[in-house]
């Protein structure tokens, strides 16, 4: 039996009710209108590992991210706060640079783990939507969860519509 982990209570009722093909009040994609799919309960499943070893300090706002890459390897970010703002780091690009660090492919999916902001599920900021589209494009697939498991599905170019695009080289 595993380990009893709060944080992961949700997630476990959602990869039960994708098995079971009953996802009932435990999974909401408000985007797509359909059931996350096993992948995205694994990624969501790994990103909810990786808030749990965030470092938030001053804000208590606990974040976890997976990137799922071209070649199927997972990487890991976790928010890293310090007490000078603008050398925190978000839990996304923390994922992203790591996809990059590692040589581990292109990214292709992304999950955000994160509590609910002001009711409604917490999405990457403008930052971590421009890191993601240079490295994963405009189709790269996100992912964004609460603790509980309810999840949202969209993609870079719907979030980030405007701007520019990927520098010519």
């Amino acid at each position: 039996m595993a380990p009893h982990r709060p944080e992961l209570q949700g997630l476990r009722r959602l990869r039960a009710a994708h098995r079971s093909g009953d996802p009932g009040r435990h999974l909401h994609a408000e985007v797509t209108g359909g059931i996350a799919v096993a992948e995205d309960a694994d990624l969501i499943s790994a990103a909810a590992g990786a808030r749990s070893r965030s470092h938030v300090p001053y804000s208590g706002f606990a974040m976890g991210a997976a990137v799922r890459t071209d070649t199927g390897e997972v990487l890991l970010g976790a928010v890293v706060e310090n007490v000078s703002l603008g050398l925190a780091m978000c839990a996304e690009r923390v994922a992203l640079f790591s996809a990059v660090a590692t040589d581990a492919g292109t990214p292709v999916a992304l999950a955000l783990v994160a509590p609910r902001t002001d009711g409604q599920l917490t999405h990457p900021c403008g930052a971590c939507l421009r890191v993601a589209l240079e490295l994963g494009g405009p189709g790269l697939r996100i992912v964004v969860a609460d603790p509980d498991g309810f999840s949202q599905t969209s993609d870079v170019s719907t979030l980030l519509p405007a701007g520019p695009h990927k520098p010519k080289r």
